[in-house]
């Protein structure tokens, strides 16, 4: 046996493929989790029809009910602060009396004593920066308070830090100015080129059909040279033709990706600052000066993931239209767009490709197209928050005076639901007055899901998260997951994550009109300290569409899911789901790691990874991957059984020598089979490569033992320490 072993350990490449066969188990029973302090705050400001904000009230005057039911408030206050002594002196009109300041809250809320505000900027033209700048200037100001917390921040291609969050409003202004200063990568629609386009392939189709009936013309009356000629002419509109409609995709191509890549910086940067927010108790706000918020289909998810996650933190979104009065309606590049495609599909030539498809197909993105207005996002984002909409003027510095008067004076409020089960499902939340004729502003509602810690809930993961909270873990379909780490120093990203399940797992629509097939599942883990904190997830929405004729090949592969994560030193738990939207079937594993320090005066050793294929790859494609080895892209395998008939098993191994130490040229394997040692013997280790690290692949027999279990450890000595990884495989008949 040790012979054997000897001589295929040699071995420092090789090509698995080995049969993925794991019986499904039922569905475990559905049970409902019941919250034991679930208490949901609001802040509630209320404003007369002149815009004033309304501070004598009592709880007896709300009415707040949720998904349509009356709630009982049980804690109620309100929150009021003074302006500093030098905003006081410079109003010109009489305040009413300020109420006393409110101290802790009956749900054990801490003081309230501070406010929060970023002040975000968006890309933006130069006229609407300077417009912005001085806006935010204007209100930093005249309207802030002494323990107004303030910080500046700009979305570009990234998020930028351009002030922490500070009292002195000095260093505020200044970073204010930085932010005008500062150049945006420019964004110009090509949507008015793209209908010029269309213009003149219009033109070339009138073309070629006058030079194509010239032709028919010509051939019935004899004149042959007539008819050639304006065949002639006919063929090189029609080539024209080709060449038009080929720019013509190209501009729109670009638009929808260009489009979705500046919606996705803007979403994320705002769901980081918003995020940031969620220990500071009272009413938050983020002041964001754009000039406009598309939302493309692709983004829907991550727009939706900003408007949840403020709702969750009690973040008000105050959205300013830096563009001030706009020459042209806002609304004029949708209607300009939606007319142009029903024009394409009005005019289309029979020849064309779009010929015999519904009338309606080419208007299919109206829902996106009237996302293009540039004010949609930015109201939705602001009323859906308890925010407001600042647009349609060039006194914005004028306007922003309601910002303050919302973050200094409003009502707090709680109540417990009286649906008390974790669902995943959006709650409506709505807050009326029982007299009176007041305008109220608040939060439109949450999701009934647990806290992922410090990290927002996206959007598309609400129902994977209820799932993953249930008692009895679902197991609905095979799915496989486990934890990889790699102590790399000279790596921020040092743990990975890797689920893998059948795709026939999963559900496929087919749509037999459009000849298409449409898929949509999630894949969430979250990572959890030995405290039951979750300190990192990850997670991905697999809303997948292609070719019917597609679809069996598609359904025969196999979901891999990968992630990379942080994590200091420690043991951890993950948890992590499949689940398929359709029809609510998941599948849950859980597993631990243990993350060594990665000090580089210190030897490492990463996870041992047993391989469940290994294909060819350029190494240059994949430079920064774990599982590359030379030109050999390694894919894990994550617990599946051994069939004797693959008779070996490959493994693969890092080590990181510590810094200055002697190098290592030895490494011993042994393989255990409960108490009982089946190999144990030294084997040879290659030189570091020039991050100086070393690699190991190989493989050993597996046709000579017996079905069970067995466990592969590998340890590493460099003279002063030893570490050692070890890791259990199955060997099947």
């Amino acid at each position: 046996m040790k012979r054997s072993l000897t001589v295929l350990l040699l071995i420092v490449s090789l090509t698995l493929s080995l049969p993925f066969q794991i019986a499904a188990q039922d569905p475990a029973q559905d049970q409902k989790i019941s919250l034991k302090t679930a208490e949901v705050i609001l802040d509630v400001v209320v404003k007369d029809k002149k815009g004033r904000v309304v501070k004598d009230l009592t709880a007896a005057d709300f009415e707040v009910s949720e998904d349509g039911q009356r709630q009982q408030v049980e804690s109620f206050r309100l929150v009021t602060r003074e302006k500093s002594a030098a905003a006081t002196a410079a109003e010109k009109k009489e305040t009413a009396p300020a109420a006393p300041k409110a101290t802790n809250l009956a749900v054990g809320e801490p003081e309230i004593g501070v406010s929060a505000i970023a002040i975000v900027f968006d890309r933006l033209s130069q006229d609407a920066r300077t417009r912005a700048r001085d806006a935010a200037k204007n209100y930093v100001g005249e309207n802030t308070r002494p323990d107004d917390y303030m910080g500046v921040f700009t979305i570009d291609l990234a998020l930028k830090v351009l002030q922490n969050y500070t009292t002195d409003n000095r260093l505020v202004r200044e970073a204010i100015d930085r932010a005008g200063a500062s150049s945006s990568a420019s964004f110009t629609s090509n949507a008015e080129q793209a209908r010029g386009q269309n213009q003149r392939i219009s033109d070339l189709q009138q073309q070629a059909s006058s030079a194509a009936s010239a032709a028919a013309a010509a051939g019935a009356a004899g004149n042959a040279a007539g008819a050639g000629a304006a065949g002639s002419a006919a063929g090189s509109a029609s080539v024209d033709l080709r060449f038009a409609e080929m720019t013509r995709r190209t501009l729109e191509t670009f638009e929808v990706l260009e489009r979705d890549s500046q919606g996705y910086a803007t979403s994320n940067g705002l769901l980081a600052v918003v995020n940031s927010m969620r220990n500071l108790p009272g009413r938050k706000a983020v002041v964001f000066f754009s000039e406009g918020l598309s939302i493309p289909p692709n983004v829907v998810a991550h727009f939706r993931s900003v408007i949840n996650q403020a709702n969750r933190l009690n973040v008000s979104i105050y959205t300013i239209d830096s563009a001030g009065l706009r020459a042209i309606s806002p609304n004029q590049e949708a209607r300009d767009e939606i007319n142009a495609l029903g024009r394409r599909r009005v005019d289309a030539d029979p020849g064309r490709p779009e010929t015999g498809r519904p009338m309606t197909a080419m208007l299919e993105r109206n829902e996106d197209l009237i996302r293009l207005s540039p004010q949609s996002g930015l109201m939705q984002l602001a009323q859906e928050t308890g925010g407001a909409f600042i647009g349609d003027t060039n006194n914005i510095g004028g306007k922003l005076v309601q910002v303050d008067e919302d973050l200094h004076s409003y009502y707090l409020l709680t109540y417990s639901p009286t649906n008390q089960n974790v669902d995943g499902k959006f709650r409506q939340v709505s807050v009326k007055l029982k007299k009176g004729d007041y305008d109220v502003q608040t939060r439109k509602g949450y999701f009934a899901v647990n806290a992922t810690g410090y990290v927002p809930m996206l959007y598309y993961e609400s129902a994977a998260l209820v799932e993953l909270n249930k008692p009895n873990p679902a197991s609905a379909f095979p799915m496989r997951m486990m934890g990889f780490n790699f102590p790399d120093a000279a790596r921020k990203l040092r743990t990975v994550v890797e689920v893998a399940a059948p795709m026939n797992a999963f559900t496929f629509v087919e749509n037999r009109e459009k000849k298409t097939f449409a898929t949509d599942f999630t894949v969430l883990a979250l990572i959890k300290d030995q405290s039951k904190q979750v300190v990192a997830k990850v997670s991905r929405q697999y809303a997948l569409t292609g070719p019917l004729d597609k679809l069996n090949s598609t359904r025969t592969g196999q979901m891999l899911f990968y992630r990379e994560a942080e994590l200091p030193p420690g043991r951890y738990d993950i948890e992590a789901i499949a689940h398929d939207a359709p029809t609510g079937k998941a599948s849950v594993q859980r597993s631990t790691i243990e993350i060594p320090d990665p000090d580089e005066t210190k030897l490492r050793l990463s996870t041992v990874s047993l391989i469940q294929r290994a294909e060819q790859s350029p190494a240059s494609q994949n430079k920064d991957s774990f599982f590359q080895i030379g030109d050999v892209m390694i894919y894990p395998n994550l617990g599946e059984a051994f069939k004797k008939s693959a008779k070996q098993v490959g493994f693969f191994f890092v080590v990181y020598p510590a810094k200055g130490s002697k190098p290592i040229s030895e490494f011993t394997l042994q393989v255990t089979q409960g108490k009982t040692m089946v190999a144990d013997f030294p084997l040879k280790l290659g030189a570091p490569d020039a991050q100086g690290r070393i690699a190991y692949a190989s493989a050993l027999p597996i046709d000579g033992l017996n079905p069970g279990t067995y466990v592969l450890k590998i340890t590493v000595k460099d003279g002063q320490t030893s570490v050692s990884r070890s890791q259990a495989f199955t060997v099947e008949p």
